[in-house]
C-alpha cells in the first residue's frame, strides 16, 4: 500500500490586509485581473485584437513590493553579519541565502513550547535543556528546531510585531554547538521584539543585549525562519520540515512556503 503523507502549512500570507511587519516594511501587492492584461498581450502579440480572446480575458498577474524579510522567510548568515564561524573552525564570509546547503532545509523537526514566557522573555539555555527534557528530546545535528511563543496567538493582531519571546545567544549557541543549523520562530523575529531590548539596553547599558541570538551567527554559522504559523497544531517532534528557500543571488533571505511532513 503506498504510504501518504500528511502535511501542514507553517507559512503566513503574504497580503495587503493583514499587517506583519512595521508599516514601512510591509509587503504591496496590486493585483491585475483578466482584462487589465490586454493592452500588454497586444504588444507581445502583434495582430491580435481582444475579441481573438476567449471571453476577452488576457491574464491575472500581480505586481509585488517586498523585501526578502516579508512574510514567512528563510534568514541566512549574511544577514546576522558580515562573517560566520569565528568559533567553528575561524572567522569566513557568511554565506547568502543561495548558498545554504539545501540539506538544512529538509530536516526533523522539533518543536520547543515557549508560549508560557511573557512577551519580551529572553530564553535561556537553561530553558532549552529544560523544555527538551520535558518532552524527551535528545538533539541530532542538522535537526530542525522551531520556537513556538505567544506571537504565533497575535498574527493579524496589531501587537503581533512586539509579542513573543526570543532566543538569547546562549539558547542560540547551545542549539548551535550540538549541530543545529537551522531554526525558526513564529514570533516578528528571532530575538526578542525590539522594544524590549532597546529598554533593557537602556537600563543596563549592555550592549551585548542589541541582536543577540541573530548575532551568535558570528560564532557559529546558521539560519532562521521568522513568522511561522501554525506551531500549535505540530507535536513536539515525528515530523519533517521543508522549508527551502527562493534562490536570491546574494541575498540575506529569502521567501519559502515552510511544510511540516507527517507520514501517515
Amino acid at each position: 500500500m503506498k504510504r501518504k503523507n500528511r502535511l501542514v502549512d507553517l507559512s503566513i500570507y503574504l497580503e495587503n490586509d493583514v499587517l506583519s511587519d512595521p508599516p514601512p516594511l510591509a509587503p504591496k501587492i496590486t493585483y491585475q485581473k483578466h482584462a487589465d492584461t490586454m493592452h500588454e498581450f497586444l504588444v507581445m502579440l502583434p495582430g491580435t485584437a481582444p475579441e481573438d480572446y476567449p471571453d476577452g480575458e488576457a491574464a491575472a498577474v500581480e505586481w509585488v513590493t517586498l523585501t526578502t524579510h516579508s512574510g514567512t522567510h528563510l534568514d541566512a548568515p549574511w544577514h546576522f553579519h558580515s562573517t560566520q564561524d569565528a568559533k567553528n573552525g575561524g572567522a569566513r564570509p557568511s554565506i547568502t541565502i543561495d548558498q545554504v546547503p539545501l540539506e538544512w532545509c529538509f530536516q526533523p523537526g522539533v518543536k520547543l513550547d515557549f508560549r508560557h514566557f511573557p512577551d519580551g522573555y529572553v530564553a535561556t539555555a537553561a530553558d532549552v535543556e529544560a523544555e527538551l527534557g520535558r518532552i524527551g528530546h535528545v538533539l541530532e545535528p542538522l535537526d530542525i528546531v522551531v520556537v513556538n511563543t505567544r506571537a504565533g496567538s497575535r498574527y493579524g493582531h496589531n501587537d503581533f510585531v512586539s509579542s513573543g519571546c526570543g532566543m538569547g545567544y546562549e539558547a542560540t549557541m547551545y542549539l548551535l554547538e550540538r549541530g543545529v543549523r537551522l531554526t525558526g520562530t513564529d514570533a516578528w523575529s528571532w530575538d526578542a521584539p525590539f522594544a524590549y531590548t532597546a529598554k533593557k539596553v537602556a537600563e543596563t547599558g549592555n550592549k551585548a543585549l542589541i541582536w543577540e541570538g541573530h548575532k551568535a551567527g558570528r560564532d557559529i554559522g546558521y539560519c532562521h525562519l521568522e513568522k511561522l504559523h501554525n506551531l500549535e497544531a505540530l507535536p513536539a517532534h515525528g515530523f519533517t520540515i521543508s522549508c527551502f528557500p527562493h534562490k536570491i543571488r546574494g541575498a540575506s533571505a529569502g521567501w519559502t512556503r515552510a511544510v511540516a511532513i507527517f507520514e501517515d
